[in-house]
């Protein structure tokens, strides 16, 4: 195993599942996890892993710092930057990205744009963020706090939440309810898995989709 490969059984769980089936789990169980208009930086890039969060806000006068936290971060963790959506002030960039790529950070996602996006490209080092732009944070946003409860694409995200990206986007996975996820969410994969088979096999569509309820995967239950 290597440093950067999941850590504990959930987190290998929600690894095996794709951003779409397990946003559906989340909206039958009534869970606002999507991360709104958070995209990765290049639609290959892979993430899962726990949340390690760190809040920024307006740089005060003297300006604090934009942060030396990355030696902090334990290996296989996903860093979890709240920038407050912020799209005119980078708080992500090249020797970040060499660092966490180094030490078996899993990936990085920011409310908020990054910076010297060809080296995660080169890397394949994760970075899911609104877009990228090349202007420093330095002297505009500080650090405010970290390990505390952050706002990314208008979901909540604590520490310890699994966050999980692909090529569709990113969500987070609330710790309290993540068995509950994780087991929807695997159920939905089985039944979509059975109606492509019974379609294969020659079965119509709406038939396959009646059998196995296809109609109530995402339903919001009740209770």
């Amino acid at each position: 195993m290597t440093m950067s490969e999941p850590l504990d059984p959930n987190v290998a769980r929600a690894a095996k599942l794709d951003t779409a089936t397990l946003s559906d789990a989340l909206d039958k169980l009534g869970i606002a996890g999507q991360c709104y208009r958070i995209k990765p930086r290049d639609v290959n890039f892979r993430m899962t892993g726990r949340a390690w969060t760190l809040l920024y806000g307006p740089a005060g006068k003297p300006c604090g710092t934009v942060g030396d936290y990355i030696d902090d971060v334990p290996p296989g963790s996903i860093v979890v930057l709240d920038n407050g959506g912020r799209d005119n002030a980078t708080v992500w960039g090249d020797i970040l990205t060499e660092i966490a790529h180094r030490r078996g950070i899993a990936g990085t996602l920011i409310d908020g744009v990054c910076r010297d996006t060809a080296l995660c490209r080169q890397l394949g080092y994760p970075i899911f963020s609104k877009d990228h732009w090349m202007r420093t944070g330095k002297d505009r946003v500080q650090v405010e706090a970290t390990g505390v409860p952050v706002n990314i694409g208008d979901a909540r995200v604590a520490p310890g939440d699994i966050v999980r990206g692909d090529a569709d986007g990113v969500l987070v996975i609330p710790k309290e309810h993540e068995s509950a996820v994780l087991d929807t969410a695997e159920a939905i994969e089985v039944a979509e898995e059975a109606i492509r088979n019974a379609v294969r096999g020659g079965m119509r569509l709406d038939e396959a989709r009646k059998q196995f309820k296809y109609h109530q995967l995402q339903t919001r239950q009740e209770g």
